[in-house]
């Protein structure tokens, strides 16, 4: 394997996820929210760059297909349960992220029974738009758990969060809720398209 930048930066994110929930033990609130949301940033951006640069410079890798998927995975989930902690496990977060949860579990699984075969479930356009559509989520999550910390010297209680009459902190969870739901709609949809893309390989020899 050559260590290409392409490949060092799908690296970098992977080693950036256990970092998101790492903050928190580390820094007090609300610098942890603003670090891990900081670092989140960062690291969804070169899940463009990364791509991109394999693709202007010629530099796609075996290694790389490999360990990009992983990586976005790492970093949505990893975070969705540094989120859902930090909601006072709020049904709004947890059901979403349930589902994605469960939809990532059930996908990686198709994917390593099928093994030789697995190439048949190469990631789609929806796909890519549903990763977007998470991280997007997640990284507005996080400014809204900031604020709300920031703005009442405390986190949001069990089953509560910010609402929308707590101003900025209201507004910013309202919206990555709402996104995080749609993430969830994309996730099951995609989850769907593999499943029925796998059926074939499913079949018992007759």
């Amino acid at each position: 394997m050559t260590w290409t930048i392409p490949n060092t930066l799908t690296l970098l994110r992977l080693l950036a996820a256990p970092g998101v929930a790492v903050m928190f033990l580390y820094f007090n609130r609300p610098w942890a929210d603003w670090l891990a949301l900081a670092l989140f940033i960062g690291a969804a951006a070169t899940d463009w760059f990364d791509g991109y640069l394999a693709r202007l410079w010629k530099q796609e890798s075996r290694f790389g297909a490999m360990l990009d998927p992983i990586a976005d995975k790492a970093m949505v989930l990893i975070a969705l349960l540094v989120i859902t902690g930090l909601s006072g496990m709020n049904p709004w977060i947890l059901l979403p992220a349930t589902l994605i949860f469960f939809r990532e579990t059930f996908v990686s699984g198709l994917r390593e029974f099928l093994g030789a075969t697995a190439g048949t479930l190469k990631v789609t356009k929806l796909a890519k738009w549903k990763t977007t559509a998470q991280m997007v989520a997640i990284g507005i999550l996080f400014l809204g758990t900031g604020l709300d910390f920031l703005e009442r010297g405390r986190g949001p209680t069990v089953g509560g969060l910010a609402r929308l009459s707590d101003g900025p902190a209201g507004w910013a969870t309202f919206v990555g809720i709402v996104l995080l739901w749609i993430a969830a709609g994309l996730t099951l949809v995609t989850g769907w398209e593999y499943f029925r893309k796998s059926l074939p390989h499913l079949k018992d020899p007759k």
